[in-house]
This record gives structure tokens, sequence and C-alpha cells, in this order.
């Protein structure tokens, strides 16, 4: 079930829903209006600096230090 954007043209409001296939009409939580669009998503920046080279890149439990994985190891896969 993907999360999408949306902008409401009633009340410009930005928000974001999880649409569920066959369900409900998407409507602002806000004015509780139909008037909406799909809003391009975007993707946080990611830290620079030793931000990288925290927990998440799986360095701490062998991850990005053993290599490996899908993705070089670091999401912490093996």
């Amino acid at each position: 079930m993907p999360i999408y954007e949306y902008r409401c043209a009633d009340c410009e409001q930005s928000f974001e829903t999880l649409v569920r296939a066959g369900g409900e009409a998407t409507e602002c939580p806000c004015c509780h209006g139909g008037n909406i669009a799909r809003e391009m998503s975007v993707f946080a920046p990611s830290r620079g600096g030793d931000a990288a080279a925290g927990p998440m890149n799986g360095a701490g439990n062998g991850g990005a230090a053993a290599g490996g994985g899908c993705c070089g190891g670091g999401c912490g896969c093996r």
C-alpha cells in the first residue's frame, strides 16, 4: 500500500495518505474537500560527514566493515 503526497486546491494544505487498493476516494483531512492533486514525492537528502558512518550503515554489526550484501553492506545485510 503506497503512501502518496497530495495538495488540496481548496485550502492549499499538503498532506500524505496511505492509499489502499479499491479503497475510498482520497479527501483533504483539513477541509474534507475532494479537489486534490497528487504531488511529486521527494526523498530526504543524505547527510554528509560522519553521519554516513553511523549505525545505519551496519558498520557496528559487521555490515559495511565486512562488505558484501545487496548494496555493499550499507544497509547491514549480508
